[in-house]
């Protein structure tokens, strides 16, 4: 059976008989997604929209007019702006406290945030505990360092360079779960240890397209197709009734195989990869990626690129990334414990794996 399966982007849009290829940059945690769609496709129309959590955005929808897609795309703009300037970890925004406002008050007081900070710092901090400790939204005194030699690396690559176990020993001291104080009564959130700070990169992103779906469905949205950096969800499908066609990129940027797998998802399936290939550095001829297993402190080695698909995204986005801190044994039982989630996982060595129940959750013959 044909499998073809997210931070460049690639959207072919075939029209008669003639593609056109789209490529941009993608800049955050996943992998690249290629979406499908047809001449069969009428009042199809597209929206790109490039400063939302540091990555591109892509919309498509299939509307009676024009003014009506752009209505409904101004809509979900609007609201992942909202989201990207809350779970922001790096700007201030005036009249806006953020997580990088509740970093910046680590040990001195709380701070009041909007309540849908609250629940996404608690989905956080359930994710935690649901992937024993895989994924940490409290670990951003690690990863900061990281970042920190990363973006070092990238600007002087003959002196790229690894942190010191010790450093980095000495931040994952202030890495625990438990200092994150939610006070939902008085919508503050306070970090007990001042040396601690919340990194939410390896969750803000699927949540928020996943709040904005929640919310476009409640406007009356449909028929509509959203990707944010590799992070993809649909409402409805194409506008001959035929499911959206995605791609996800073979991690290996030297083959000629340009997709690793390709499938067909129907209303309100999401689709998040996270993989090594598109934000790491090289130290000594090796490629260090940007996902850090919180158990070594180093980056993640045993695969090159995890898919999940699934019927929410903020999971899909938790998960490939806590899967990618796991053993292929220890995935595959964590997928097998949870109904309506499937995996494809990809090896350094281009081997691909898939968990039992993929096949059942996607469109291969589309």
């Amino acid at each position: 059976m044909k499998r073809k399966i997210i931070s460049c982007i690639l959207i072919i849009i075939f029209i008669a008989a003639v593609a056109y290829v789209l490529l941009s940059k993608r800049g955050v945690d996943d992998t690249d997604v290629l979406i499908q769609s047809s001449q069969r496709d009428s009042n199809k129309y597209t929206a790109t929209v490039i400063d939302l959590f540091d990555t591109k955005t892509d919309i498509i929808g299939y509307t009676d007019s024009e003014e009506q897609f752009n209505k409904d795309a101004d809509q979900v703009v609007s609201d992942l702006q909202y989201y990207n300037r809350i779970y922001d970890i790096y700007n201030d925004y005036d009249g806006i406290n953020n997580v990088k406002t509740i970093n910046d008050n680590a040990g001195d007081k709380p701070v009041t945030v909007d309540k849908e900070l609250i629940d996404m710092i608690k989905f956080g901090k359930e994710m935690y505990y649901e992937t024993d400790g895989r994924i940490n939204i409290a670990m951003g005194a690690v990863l900061s360092i990281w970042h920190e030699y990363r973006e070092a690396g990238l600007d002087n690559p003959a002196k790229a360079k690894l942190p010191t176990k010790e450093e980095l020993q000495e931040a994952n001291q202030h890495t625990n779960i438990e200092d994150i104080i939610i006070d939902e009564e008085n919508c503050t959130v306070f970090l007990k240890d001042g040396k601690m700070s919340l990194d939410v990169g390896g969750i803000a992103k699927g949540y928020a397209v996943q709040k904005a779906v929640d919310k476009a469905k409640k406007h009356g949205i449909s028929n509509i197709l959203l990707n944010v950096g590799g992070n993809i969800s649909c409402i409805g499908a194409r506008a001959d009734g035929t499911n959206f066609m995605v791609a996800i990129q073979n991690p290996d940027l030297e083959s000629d195989e340009l997709y690793a797998d390709s499938f067909g998802i129907e209303d309100g399936t999401c689709v998040v990869s996270s993989g090594d290939y598109q934000r790491f550095y090289e130290v000594d001829g090796k490629r260090y990626c940007h996902i850090i297993n919180p158990d070594t402190l180093f980056p993640s080695e045993e695969f090159a690129q995890i898919s999940i698909v699934t019927k929410d995204s903020a999971f899909a986005d938790a998960y490939s990334t806590a899967l990618f801190n796991m053993t292929l044994e220890e995935g595959k039982e964590f997928i097998s414990n949870h109904d309506g989630v499937e995996a494809m996982w990809v090896k350094p060595d281009g081997t691909k794996v898939y968990s039992d129940g993929f096949d059942n959750l996607v469109d291969t013959d589309n």
